[in-house]
């Protein structure tokens, strides 16, 4: 009769776009997602850090960025700076070494805000996705019993979205004042 599924496809992508957004938050423990955003002048043009290099965990609090060409170290290491994460920077003989810094409790409480705001905007493309479902139900004229039903099953999904993206948040929330 009516079709949920792209309400379900955008109700993933909000969650997944609001992991990925979490990944990015440091909470003052090394993970290897903190460094996605870097890119790196290689080869004539922009890379993404994980296409020039590896990633790992040294430590709870550094990393190690170990670049495949050994002659890229310089460009790697620019490409971090040009990040502006924040995070202490050491050069040695096999790569990288970038150093978390502990969280203060100020910079903890905007992180939190942070996180939340990031919260509200993956809410507002459900809400804007449980918009346009309705929308799409009232455009094809169904009759009001199912009109009724369709409204019931799109409040549950927009509900189970919620508790899943609040989920998310107090999942990150922890991480962060821990």
């Amino acid at each position: 009769m009516y079709d949920l599924n792209p309400l379900k496809q955008e109700i993933t992508q909000a969650q997944e776009w609001l992991s990925k957004e979490y990944g990015q938050i440091h909470t003052g423990r090394a993970a290897p997602a903190l460094l996605d955003g870097v890119m790196v002048e290689a080869y004539g043009s922009a890379q993404p850090l994980k296409n020039v290099a590896s990633t790992t965990i040294e430590d709870p609090k550094t990393l190690r960025v170990v670049p495949w060409d050994k002659g890229q170290i310089k460009d790697v290491e620019r490409g971090l700076y040009a990040a502006d994460l924040n995070f202490s920077i050491a050069v040695d003989d096999s790569g990288i070494r970038v150093i978390i810094p502990a969280l203060t409790t100020e910079t903890r409480q905007k992180l939190v805000k942070i996180a939340k705001e990031r919260l509200e905007d993956a809410r507002i493309t459900v809400r804007k996705a449980r918009e346009s479902a309705l929308n799409d139900f009232k455009n094809q004229k169904f009759p009001e019993d199912v009109m009724r039903n369709a409204k019931e099953d799109v409040q549950k999904l927009v509900d189970a979205a919620n508790n899943e993206l609040e989920a998310l948040f107090n999942k990150k929330e922890t991480d962060i004042l821990s």
